[in-house]
This record gives structure tokens, sequence and C-alpha cells, in this order.
């Protein structure tokens, strides 16, 4: 990281001398092979002006690289705010989707797995915040990519919805402590009153298939690939971030959110 970090102050500061050194036509000609090979004598004393520079004011690359990292997360920020524009309604109001509170005004959504130990430690949060707030739209995003068994517990999930067991599900499958299996993903469907005869059949229908593809898609297109990914409105919040935290996220979104 420090390594690349001069090498691009040594280019940007490379530039900034030439151009104060080197004739303005020089410059303007600067494609020409044969002025690039005349000006390797010259760029050679300028790189070392520069690190004996570097050597003796070590501080500037701190300052140069808080500036770098900021400059890279605002950047960031800009192009995560693009991807959610360009996504908005597959992310935040999708008919495939369980979402409490539709009318709510601020978006919450978790991409999860059933078998993501920290998703099973975020639903707390995600409980309390359903309970306290009722300006949050939160939606689940069924993202199983823990295995064939998180495959099957979606589709689960999903066909629990058709029955209108959803929450009971997502809930009880949260709460399993124990390693996943067919078995159990059943079993919870059963705990919970759901019709498994219907389940199954519903489990294997093409819809159920598209929209796990479909949520796949949406998190690429996002930049996600880790459980749980939370986004509040138009930020980010990788992993199971606190109920302080979220809260602060949304407070945040309340105020300046171009795509609440």
């Amino acid at each position: 990281m420090i390594q690349t970090v001069i090498q691009r102050i040594g280019l940007a500061l490379t530039l900034l001398l030439m151009a104060a050194l080197l004739p303005t036509a020089a410059l303007q000609a600067a494609d020409d092979k044969e002025l690039q090979q005349s000006t390797d004598p010259e760029r050679g004393r300028i790189e070392q002006i520069i690190r004996n520079y570097l050597l003796a004011n070590p501080e500037l690359l701190v300052e140069v690289m808080r500036k770098l990292e900021a400059r890279q997360k605002a950047e960031e920020a800009a192009g995560l705010v693009g991807k959610i524009m360009a996504n908005r309604t597959a992310l935040f109001a999708s008919a495939d989707d369980f979402i409490v509170n539709p009318a709510g005004k601020i978006p919450v959504v978790e991409f999860f797995d059933y078998q993501c130990g920290y998703c099973k430690r975020f639903l707390p949060t995600v409980t309390r915040l359903l309970k306290t707030d009722k300006s949050v739209r939160f939606v689940f995003k069924e993202f199983p990519i823990l295995g064939e068994v998180s495959v099957v517990a979606s589709r689960a999930a999903l066909a629990a919805k058709m029955q209108g067991k959803y929450q009971a599900f997502h809930d009880a499958m949260m709460g399993q402590r124990r390693s996943l299996t067919e078995a159990l993903i059943y079993q919870t469907a059963t705990d919970v009153g759901i019709d498994m005869a219907r389940l199954k059949t519903d489990m294997a229908r093409p819809e159920i298939a598209r929209i796990i593809k479909a949520n796949r898609d949406l998190a690429e297109a996002l930049g996600i690939r880790g459980t749980p990914s939370i986004v509040i409105g138009e930020q980010l919040a990788p992993g199971a971030i606190s109920y302080e935290q979220l809260t602060q996220l949304i407070d945040e979104a309340r105020v300046n959110c171009s795509v609440c």
C-alpha cells in the first residue's frame, strides 16, 4: 500500500516538476518517442529530487495517504449512489421480496444467508428496529451464498411467503443454532405451521429460482459479496452492525437521501 502511494506521489510530483522545468513545447510533444528518450536523464534527476524530499519529509506521505483515502471513499460513495439509483425498484420495491411496512419512507435492505452466523447475530437488531421505528421499510433479500443447503433454505423461505408464513419461518430459521440440513429446514417449516406438501411443490417453481438469481445479480451490481450486507437509503453497511450504528445511518438517511 505504502509503496503504491509513493509511486503515485512520485508520479504526481514528477509531472508537476516536469511542468515547471521543461519547456511548454516539450510538454506538448510528450508523446514523441525521441523527446521521451531525450528527457530520460532529466526525469531521473527529478525522481531523485522527489525521493530525497520524501525521505526528508515522511509526514507528507501520511497526509497524502489520508487525502487519497478520503478521495477514494468519496468516489466509491458516489458510485454506490449511482448503482442504487439504477437498481432502485429491484432493491427497494420488488414484489418478490418480503417487506415489512411497505409504506415506510426509509428503505433498509438486508442481504442474508440462513447459514451465516453474523446474520443470526443481527436478527435481534432487526427485530428491535421493526418494533421501534415505523418509518422504516425493511426488505429481506434472500442471498444464499454459503452452499446448496443455503439455497434450499431460501427456496423454502420464498415458498413460505406464498403461504403467508415468511416472517415466522425466517425468525425460526435465524434462531437455529444447529448446523443447517434439509431435514432441519423442513422440521422448522412444520413447527411454524407450514403446509409441507404445498411448500415442496412451491419450492420447485421456476419463479423461486428466478428470484434467487435476480438477487444474486443485484448483489453483484452493487458490489455485495458477503452477508449480512445492509443497504440503508444510499449507504451500504457490510456486516452485523450494532443497533446504534444502524439507527444512526437511518437518521442520516432521513436528512440526506436522494433515493428515499
